[in-house]
């Protein structure tokens, strides 16, 4: 689902952080390790439409696709278990994307998979199927299997299995509950977290930056699970607050289709955090929030020996949304969120100054029409601190990339009116990102700049 860790493409990615210094390699590689099966933003599936009886339009905001509704984010709010009892089927969807993707320059075919050309690349992205809805009374589930057409391989994708109910204090009215899933955020109820964010298509092939931090991608799916209790509140405020650990390296491999020996281990669960404040008024939502993660990570060598210690990452993250609403034919959007991380390279980077931060700035605004088509606009800036010990190996040891996207959007199907709808949907998109700075380089940042046509189907 939430396929390429915003501008950051698994398997491009992992080529370029094989000859980069372990910090480097550590930031990125934990964000390669949700990117690699999480290519696409998939919240939407048929399945979901067929159990509640509502137009996949009810719950997103361009008919199909990640970016939710209110009423989108109460079914997930309520553990996917809105159901009207009319649907025999079992909650079953299937996916699959694909990709044209063209570059200002031809690339590195170091940083491409084999059989891929150096530009003009058309991509067979993903396959996923989906156990997406109720499963009992008060819980249900969204969960994803892919196969990564561009890496060949198979995974456990995004998943959110949660248990929901409704309760009263002092007549104040709380939705509480339970979620376990593999990857921090993903249980999120908002467009501004990571694994749900702009942009919602990708290519296995786009150029990707090399530095973020842990929580922009997660600590890697298939990788760690977790466990988070959460309440809502009056309708207005959120509280979550939960924790994660790793997987072992076995059900690593089994889960992930591990990429060799090493793995990234967390030493010891990693607390995690959410709370938001929400106001929904005459068609005008607003929320604003504050997210995080606190980890302390091992450093396995190639035989996965842990014994030389851990690095410390703390990030703190603020979003904020607005949505216009009154008139469902123009819908309005206004998304933004930073994170600060504090990165503390005590083990990996011994004999030097380990201690530096990255910041990650995000904002994008869009336009849908008709919830059929739409346009949206992003702008992404990562900054940190000049450091030769943790970034080595780029050119000014600096991390600093910025960045624009532009995407045009149709989706034909969805809408209730829809002869197709609940059983199909199409999203189709133009893209094109172009960098202003990337990896700390301002003068040649246009030669990654990015075009991409790309293709969502479900049923």
């Amino acid at each position: 689902m939430r396929r390429f860790a915003h501008n950051l493409r698994a398997n491009v990615l992992f080529a370029r952080l094989q000859r980069l210094p372990l910090p480097t390699l550590l930031v990125g590689g934990l964000l390669f390790s949700v990117t690699l099966f999480s290519s696409f933003d998939a919240a939407a599936v048929p399945s979901f439409s067929r159990q509640t009886g509502a137009a996949c339009s009810q719950c997103h905001t361009q008919s199909f696709g990640p970016n939710l509704t209110p009423f989108g984010r109460d079914f997930k709010l309520t553990g996917y278990t809105l159901s009207t009892g009319t649907s025999k089927l079992p909650p079953i969807s299937a996916m699959i994307t694909g990709s044209f993707t063209h570059t200002d320059k031809d690339q590195d075919p170091a940083n491409l998979a084999s059989g891929s050309s150096k530009n003009n690349n058309f991509t067979f992205d993903e396959a996923s199927l989906f156990y997406a809805g109720r499963i009992y009374d008060k819980v249900g589930t969204f969960s994803q299997f892919t196969y990564d057409g561009y890496g060949d391989s198979v995974a456990w994708d995004n998943t959110d299995l949660r248990f929901a109910d409704n309760t009263e204090l002092a007549d104040t009215p709380i939705t509480y509950g339970i979620s376990l899933n593999n990857n921090p955020t993903v249980q999120d109820l908002w467009n501004t977290t990571p694994a749900w964010g702009f942009p919602y298509t990708g290519s296995g092939v786009q150029p990707g930056i090399a530095a973020a931090a842990i929580l922009d991608g997660g600590l890697g799916t298939s990788q760690v699970g977790g466990a988070t209790a959460y309440a809502m509140i009056d309708n207005l405020l959120y509280l979550e607050a939960g924790a994660y650990d790793s997987f072992s390296n076995s059900l690593q491999r089994g889960l992930a289709g591990a990429l060799s020996d090493s793995f990234i281990k967390l030493d010891g669960p990693a607390p995690y955090w959410r709370m938001a404040l929400q106001y929904n008024n005459k068609g005008h939502y607003f929320a604003v929030g504050h997210y995080g993660i606190s980890a302390d990570v091992l450093l396995p060598n190639s035989l996965g020996d842990t014994s030389g210690g851990a690095d410390h990452f703390t990030d703190a993250a603020f979003d904020a949304t607005y949505q216009y609403m009154a008139n469902p034919r123009h819908i309005v959007e206004a998304k933004t969120s930073y994170i600060y991380e504090d990165q503390n390279f005590a083990s990996s980077r011994s004999g030097g100054t380990g201690r530096t931060g990255l910041n990650t700035f995000k904002l994008n605004a869009a336009y849908t029409f008709d919830q059929t088509y739409g346009v949206t606009f992003g702008y992404n800036l990562v900054t940190g601190s000049r450091n030769s010990n943790v970034y080595p190996d780029l050119v000014y040891y600096k991390p600093n990339s910025e960045y624009f996207t532009a995407e045009l959007v149709y989706v034909p199907f969805g809408k209730a009116k829809s002869l197709l709808n609940p059983w199909l949907n199409i999203r189709t998109s133009l893209q094109y990102i172009g960098y202003s700075q990337f990896d700390g380089v301002g003068t040649s940042a246009n030669a990654n700049n990015t075009f991409m046509v790309n293709g969502w189907l479900a049923f």
